[in-house]
């Protein structure tokens, strides 16, 4: 992921289990669409392990990101609502900057999800997370996830920690 420019604001659709599904749907409709990554639980995640977490994928340009839910976990939590939306941070000031604003009046969650005022919810995410989290070494990834799976809004300076052990 490194030298690759994301946008700051992705959308994020949550399902189920029907992410990959979905995204596969959503990219055979749109020309100039590809589905860039798919990211799967871990021995060690909450959701069962082999099972696509996360797809992220273009349709036309515009990047998206799909989330199975704990992979069809029964005690999945079918009230959040989707669409919600991702916001990539390169520090952790933009990390803190939009997890401060966008959580005023609203509910700050885990794993660096929030839901503002509008009862909107967005995940605000540093880009170092993913970048640790598919590191070959499923060692160094697997206490990455456990580390963000301990956080409310995520901070790299733990991630790291997480990964060097």
């Amino acid at each position: 992921m490194k030298g690759i420019v994301m946008q700051r604001v992705r959308p994020f659709l949550w399902f189920d289990d029907a992410a990959e599904d979905a995204a596969k749907l959503y990219t055979s409709v749109f020309k100039n669409s590809k589905i860039t990554n798919v990211a799967r639980y871990s021995e060690e995640s909450p959701g069962p392990a082999g099972k696509v977490m996360l797809v992220s994928f273009e349709l036309d340009g515009q990047e998206f990101m799909a989330l199975n839910f704990f992979g069809g976990n029964p005690d999945f939590d079918r009230a959040r609502p989707s669409p919600a939306f991702y916001v990539n941070c390169e520090t952790q000031e933009e990390v803190d900057h939009f997890w401060e604003r966008l959580s005023e009046g609203g509910e700050k969650g885990v794993c660096g999800w929030l839901k503002d005022r509008f009862e909107v919810n967005w995940n605000v995410v540093p880009t170092i997370l993913g970048e640790l989290m598919q590191d070959e070494d499923e060692e160094r990834s697997t206490r990455v996830m456990k580390a963000m799976l301990g956080m409310t809004k995520i901070e790299i300076e733990g991630l790291k920690r997480a990964y060097e052990g």
